[in-house]
């Protein structure tokens, strides 16, 4: 059993690590504030080889693994969400798609602008009405002539409306008790993306309502075989989870730096408060926890990179991770007091922005049926 990363893991980790801590570090506050989104870094990691990190190089990919993947999307969370989820829901839920079920014309038309990050994927499953209970979509795709018309919408879709979107993958129902996953893309007559969606935290990422009325697209459009759809996004969900974990952990691991930095330096009764048993005991036990779900993490994506079943691990990685970041963003602040309730504070950003990590890609809830029914109890 080895638990060394490889030269190449590891170089992934130090660049987005060394990127983060430069280039993003500075202009996350204000990005944040802003609610503006993040273009000049998005440029500058697909500079850097990261927009399409585990995209083979065949189709203008790194060719990097999985666990290369989790290490780059902890490092970017560890100083902003909004940047993380940028690249995570690019990757793993608008790239992902064409790359696992595209035909080879549609890899080769799609995947080179994506790979390179010149383009952003989306990828549209939530409806106003099929969020946790996501078969229950009503967006619906007829075939007529040799073209696709979709009417319908969805909701808390990311990086839909970016100026350099390409479009969105869709689930769709094309028949009585059918799913199918179709590409519609941005500029489309009859598809209207909203504006921006004002959020509680994430707030430098792009996230859109999406309407599609009388949407008309080529037959070629549709990923995969006709009513496959389900069982695609499952399977895209489970790969997702991954990248959502690796965020609860480098979410962890960021509101740790704040408050141990934090601790070391603010002094009361004469010293610092690190040196207060309640303070680190508490910084104990998080550094702990961070271990573990890193571990979790890792495994998952490791699985994944061996061609071994992973959904189980993903779902137990997400699960815990998500409830990881809540507890060590909220004693993190703790640690902080009344600094670190201040808008200013960095913690506050990180605590704002860890709680979609317990309702994005399947809720808590979601994550402890898919287990259980991993597990056999259901």
């Amino acid at each position: 059993m080895d638990f060394d990363l490889t030269p190449e893991q590891e170089l992934v980790r130090d660049t987005v690590r060394t990127f983060a801590r430069e280039r993003v570090a500075p202009v996350a506050a204000e990005l944040d504030l802003e609610s503006r989104f993040p273009y000049e870094l998005v440029a500058e990691l697909a500079e850097l080889g990261l927009m399409g990190l585990p995209i083979p190089e065949d189709y203008g990919g790194a060719g990097g693994d999985t666990v290369s993947y989790a290490l780059a999307i902890e490092e970017l969370t560890r100083i902003d969400s909004s940047v993380a989820i940028t690249v995570a829901a690019h990757t793993s839920l608008g790239t992902m798609p064409v790359l696992s079920y595209g035909s080879e014309e549609q890899k080769r038309r799609w995947l080179p602008d994506l790979a390179a990050g010149r383009k952003l994927a989306a990828f549209g499953l939530t409806e106003p009405g099929a969020g946790s209970d996501a078969g229950a979509t009503r967006t619906a795709a007829e075939l007529r002539g040799g073209s696709w018309i979709i009417n319908g919408s969805k909701i808390f879709i990311t990086n839909a409306g970016t100026d350099i979107t390409w479009g969105v993958t869709i689930t769709a129902r094309t028949g009585e008790d059918e799913i199918s996953n179709i590409v519609v893309e941005n500029g489309t007559p009859g598809y209207t993306i909203s504006e921006p969606m004002k959020k509680l935290g994430w707030r430098a990422s792009d996230t859109r309502e999406l309407s599609f009325e009388n949407v008309e697209v080529p037959e070629s459009n549709l990923l995969g075989e006709r009513g496959e759809g389900f069982r695609q996004f499952l399977e895209i969900l489970d790969g997702g989870r991954i990248s959502v974990a690796a965020m609860g952990v480098g979410l962890a691991q960021g509101a740790y730096d704040l408050a141990s930095s934090y601790a070391k330096e603010r002094e009361q009764f004469g010293k610092p408060i690190a040196t207060f048993q309640a303070v680190h005991f508490a910084l104990a036990d998080m550094a702990t926890e961070i271990e573990a779900g890193r571990a979790l993490v890792q495994r998952s994506a490791w699985l994944k990179d061996a061609g071994r079943p992973f959904a189980l691990e993903a779902a137990m990685a997400k699960l815990y991770t998500g409830e990881l970041s809540a507890r060590v963003a909220g004693a993190a602040l703790q640690i902080h007091g009344g600094y670190g309730y201040m808008e200013e504070s960095a913690i506050s950003r990180l605590y704002r922005d860890q709680k979609i990590l317990e309702i994005g890609e399947g809720t808590n809830e979601v994550q402890r049926m898919v287990i259980a029914r991993h597990l056999g109890l259901t």
